[in-house]
């Protein structure tokens, strides 16, 4: 690519990313209801089942709930860029059923760049909503031990790869879902796999024929890993896992999604 065709490809891809950023402005409402459901279970978590559930994660012993805050937000943080994604999916396919990508079909801008502006935007929206859970949880009492300046980095590094990963792949739902609604149902499992991973409870709590499910799935290998960065609990194999996880869904998402994109509409 030549430096002039970068430069128009970067300057068609700031541009995209200035309209979803202006989009998220106009229709706050479906960012907003994303990031309130990290947050409520945040406090639900720890206010109502607290007690129990750091009891039971404490082997028997008394309830400390200190402790269950620092096991939560972990999964919390990467629940919450799951959610966000959603937003994503469901704007892609606004993009598609309102006509509008036709129409940047037919005009002269690099084409990846639609793709690139939301992507980007995604991720931006991700960050700051980690952020914003994060905030809440530091009021509620979360606390890192004893992490050191590059495993924050190490962490927030995580975090953007894994929000750019489901990014790829809620962009490949937006664009294949007929609907808004249909692209929000099919983002579903962004939202629900934390559950059935170890973000609420150790993995090895969980009946036998159940824990390969839950222990291979892309997201509790984040949430390890995550918590060993900010916690210091042991990483393993987890590092890698989540690594693997990440690029592989970045990849699979950006070819299915370019695939897409570049399908002649029927």
């Amino acid at each position: 690519m030549s430096s002039l065709a970068l430069s128009l490809a970067v300057r068609d891809s700031s541009t995209m990313l200035r309209r979803n950023l202006l989009h998220v402005r106009r229709y706050p409402s479906l960012t907003l209801n994303l990031l309130l459901t990290p947050v409520i279970l945040l406090l639900l978590f720890v206010y109502i089942f607290g007690d129990v559930m750091s009891a039971g994660i404490g082997g028997g012993g008394g309830p400390d709930r200190s402790a269950y805050i620092a096991y939560l937000v972990p999964g919390l943080l990467l629940m919450t860029i799951g959610g966000t994604t959603i937003g994503t999916a469901v704007s892609v396919s606004m993009d598609m059923t309102e006509g509008i990508i036709a129409r940047f079909r037919t005009m002269a801008i690099h084409r990846p760049s639609v793709l690139i502006g939301h992507v980007v935007g995604s991720v931006l929206q991700c960050v700051m909503s980690v952020v914003l859970v994060g905030a809440v949880a530091v009021a509620i009492g979360f606390r890192s031990t004893d992490a050191t300046v590059l495993e924050w980095l190490a962490a927030f590094g995580l975090l953007v790869l894994f929000a750019m990963a489901l990014t790829w792949i809620a962009v490949g739902m937006g664009l294949v879902s007929p609907t808004p609604e249909a692209a929000s149902n099919n983002a579903i499992p962004l939202i629900f796999l934390p559950f059935i991973s170890s973000a609420f409870v150790p993995v090895d709590s969980m009946p036998g024929w159940f824990q390969p499910i839950a222990e291979y799935q892309p997201f509790t290998p984040a949430i390890e890993t995550l918590r060993g960065l900010l916690l210091g609990t042991e990483i393993g194999h987890n590092g890698w896992l989540a690594l693997a996880w990440s690029l592989a869904l970045t990849v699979l998402g950006y070819f299915w999604s370019k695939a897409s994109f570049n399908r002649d509409p029927k």
